[in-house]
């Protein structure tokens, strides 16, 4: 998988701006060698432990232990699955720089999508 046009794509991607998640970090076959091999952005913690993180300060943790290496590789943290206040404020204390999930937006049919992005537009548009 690390192929050298494999890694020419990733290359010739980034340089025209387009930026890489590793995504469900923390499980599956998300590696920390990956982090090193691959030209990643951003590291999404997976949503296990977000849900968890109530229940188990191994969860949060573990949470702690993703923003910190986020951190020192220069890696935006953004948490999966985040649909309580206090989720959202544990979360942001130990460090993770961005969220998703129920609490900051629902998922939406394709053409309310195109109505929020075309909304937004406008009103960027609008600004000095």
């Amino acid at each position: 998988m690390n192929s050298p046009s494999i890694m020419e794509t990733f290359s010739q991607l980034k340089a025209i701006g387009v930026r890489f998640s590793m995504d469900d970090f923390g499980t599956g076959y998300s590696s920390l060698s990956y982090l090193q091999k691959f030209p990643f952005d951003k590291i999404k913690i997976d949503q296990s432990f977000v849900r968890s993180i109530s229940a188990s300060r191994d969860s949060l943790s573990i949470i702690q232990a993703i923003c910190a290496l986020g951190k020192a590789l220069g890696l935006t943290t953004i948490a999966e699955g985040v649909e309580t206040e206090d989720q959202f404020a544990q979360i942001k204390k130990k460090g993770c720089q961005q969220v998703q999930g129920y609490l900051t937006g629902r998922p939406l049919a394709a053409e309310l999508a195109d109505q929020l992005v075309a909304s937004n537009s406008q009103s960027l548009e609008s600004k000095p």
